[in-house]
């Protein structure tokens, strides 16, 4: 609380020197979004070879923010609902636990300040993760690094290549209130590459995780490092029709044969790929999107609660985490969505899943159907 009020403070200032000069309606703008959810899982076993009763929810999610813009620079914050120890899951269930219709949980989901000059961007803070990503599969939407990014595009005149951005960041995920070497962080660095007028994107990326827990919310029994190299391609197949190929490859350069820790059928358990087919767009009134996506991500080819936790009800809590742990795993993914307006839009998303590797005597599974319905404010 204490830094949400000084954050606000600190925007409020800012805005009332500007005004002085400046109009602020033209330089303050809100936004806000609210979605509506119903969902079904069934089919759900877990490792011991029991199955998890069929569930029923329905939830949903409010954000709100601002975001103050000036010349080269601009200054934002951002609130919504959830669970404050559950970074990958905004939404919050009907009836679940928040007693006699109590007051809800609210955090503070974006801070930053951002500059740009022509091709050359910045932010420091608490801002929307940086690199180019067609899925959640690796990052969810909703996890927003803290650190600092930065991201410089050169504009090319080639029959071939469009333009290439070089971007990185530096993100803690934990401080250790020592040196930066001994904090829980993450690096990335990536080139991306569009050629073939559009036609063509390609992003490289290397990333690298240090000090990181195997065991999120303070619950670890030892500290892992990666090395994940990413390969991802985006394809537009055909000039006047909207459909895209897209393809991720992730492969953990970092070796844990020696590790003591991980169960020696889990120690090269490291690539993963991620197939998929987009068809449309969600622009304007009347639009219609479809997708599928079929993905296979091994053990340690991403860090699990870091990325998203939608396809399976997976989790830490085992170990009194909420944490979601969709690593180890082989699954579908079918989509479509319609905008009734420019502002409302319905989207259904039907997932199965399957283990890779058991973690018990059988491998865990699960099917889900959902129903979002999403407002922008």
């Amino acid at each position: 609380m204490k830094q949400l009020l000084f954050i606000l403070t600190l925007l409020i200032a800012t805005v009332t020197v500007e005004a002085q000069n400046d109009s602020l309606s033209s330089k303050l703008v809100f936004n806000g979004d609210f979605r509506f959810r119903a969902e079904q899982d069934w089919d759900s076993r877990k490792s011991d070879g029991t199955y998890r009763e069929d569930r029923s929810r329905l939830r949903y999610r409010l954000r709100a923010g601002a975001t103050y813009k000036h010349k080269w620079y601009e200054a934002g914050l951002r609130l919504r609902t959830g669970n404050p120890n559950k970074q990958q899951d905004p939404q919050l269930t009907v009836g679940d636990g928040f007693g006699e219709f109590n007051t809800l949980p609210i955090g503070l989901e974006k801070a930053y300040f951002q500059g740009k000059w022509e091709t050359f961007k910045f932010w420091v803070g608490k801002n929307t993760y940086p690199f180019i990503k067609s899925n959640e599969l690796f990052w969810s939407d909703n996890v927003f690094p803290e650190g600092v990014a930065v991201e410089k595009t050169f504009n090319l005149s080639s029959g071939i290549v469009d333009a290439i951005s070089l971007t990185g960041g530096h993100f803690i995920v934990a401080t250790s209130n020592e040196s930066f070497n001994k904090d829980a962080y993450f690096q990335g660095f990536q080139m991306s590459l569009n050629a073939l007028n559009n036609r063509l994107t390609l992003f490289p990326s290397i990333y690298i995780f240090k000090n990181i827990p195997n065991i999120p919310d303070g619950n670890d029994t030892f500290l892992l490092d990666y090395a994940i190299l990413h390969i991802g391609t985006r394809v537009n197949l055909l000039n006047r029709v909207p459909l895209r190929m897209e393809l991720d490859y992730y492969r953990n350069l970092t070796d844990y044969s020696d590790n003591d820790s991980i169960p020696d059928n889990f120690k090269d358990e490291r690539s993963g790929y991620v197939v998929g087919l987009k068809y449309g767009a969600l622009r304007n009134k009347g639009d219609w999107r479809a997708s599928a996506s079929y993905a296979w991500l091994e053990r340690y080819s991403a860090v699990d609660f870091l990325a998203q936790n939608d396809w399976a009800r997976w989790d830490y809590s085992a170990f009194d985490s909420p944490d979601g742990r969709l690593t180890n795993l082989k699954g579908i993914e079918l989509a479509i969505s319609h905008n009734i307006d420019k502002k409302l839009s319905l989207t259904m998303k039907y997932y199965v899943v399957e283990q890779l590797i058991p973690f018990g005597i059988a491998k865990e599974n699960g099917s889900r159907i959902r129903f979002d319905i999403d407002i922008k404010i």
